[in-house]
Parts: structure tokens; sequence; C-alpha cells
């Protein structure tokens, strides 16, 4: 694990399984059904439990009708996780295009907010749509990051993880994080 204090707050990465994560809410890079798939959806709906399942079920009947659009997010709680809530979020699938971007930084952006809505202040985000969707790793981190820092930067007190699986994404990102950090955080 590696951390970096931004203007009160304190950005945590962590090589692993964000299901396994100690931390008030986790994201789940979602689909628009909210009813679980593969990646990191499949595994947080799975070890989560019937819980996450009925709760999506009852936002897609009461908020979501035709699915939670790209960029937007919600929460339920977090079944037999050990996060109290899983903040769902929609990534792009990439296809090179600037809204791509827009998209991907309303993701982690979205989530944050919902995350101060519910007042939760310790917040474990994967790497939003760099997986079957397609998103090149390097540049979703790098706007994973500007959406966080921009978020945190009248803020203070939250922490952020970045739970990254494998160990080439994790010292990747570490790698820019230090970087994007410290050209942003003077």
């Amino acid at each position: 694990m590696v951390s970096f204090s931004y203007k009160g707050n304190l950005i945590e990465i962590i090589e692993g399984d964000i299901t396994d994560v100690n931390c008030e809410a986790i994201v789940n890079a979602a689909n628009p059904s909210l009813m679980g798939g593969g990646g990191v959806d499949g595994a947080i709906h799975l070890k989560g439990g019937k819980t996450i399942d009925l709760e999506c079920a009852e936002l897609r009947r009461t908020k979501w009708p035709k699915g939670l659009p790209p960029g937007e997010a919600d929460i339920t709680s977090g079944g037999k996780l050990k996060a109290k809530y899983v903040i769902h979020t929609v990534g792009p699938i990439y296809r090179g295009q600037e809204e791509d971007a827009e998209t991907l930084y309303s993701s982690y952006y979205r989530s944050l907010e919902i995350a101060k809505i519910h007042g939760i202040k310790c917040i474990a985000f994967p790497a939003i749509s760099t997986g079957i969707y397609g998103y090149p790793f390097e540049e979703a981190s790098v706007i994973a990051l500007k959406a966080v820092t921009d978020f945190l930067s009248n803020k203070e007190g939250y922490i952020i993880k970045f739970v990254l699986y494998g160990q080439a994404r994790y010292q990747t990102f570490v790698s820019l994080a230090s970087d994007f950090l410290m050209a942003y955080n003077p």
C-alpha cells in the first residue's frame, strides 16, 4: 500500500480485491442493469449476497427503469461485504471519443457526491471501465485522479482508496499517482 496526503485528505493505493477492503463504501463498476455481471461487478454481487441484488432490483423498479446511465451513480447497502455500502456507477464503454473521458470523470465524481450525501468519508474505487469496457488503463487512471482531486479540493477528512487488481496495474497506478499528485499538490 502507498498513501498520499492531499489537502487534508488521504489517498491510498492498494493492490488487492476490492470486496475485501475495509472502508465505509466500495464503488462497483456496474453495468446499466445493476444486476451483476463479470469482473468487479460480479464479484461484488456474489460476495455481497442477495441483499445487494434485491436493493439493485428495487432501484431499477423505482428509480432507474431503463437502467443506470453511464456517468451516474446510486447506492445500496453492502450486504455481506465488509463495506457498509456499495456505490454503483456505470463507466463508459471506451470508443476513443471525448465524451468517454467526460463520462468516466462523472462516474468517479458522482460516486463521491453520493458518498458525501450519505456522510461517507472512506470510499474505495476499482479501476472503472478498464476491464471489459476497454478503457486504456493509464488514461483512465489520470481521469480518476483528476475527478477525485477535484472533489477533494475544498474538503477534508476523506480517505479515498484506489484498489487495483494485479501487481502491474498497482505499480503503474502508483507511478501515475505520484507524478499527478506532485504536480497538483504544491
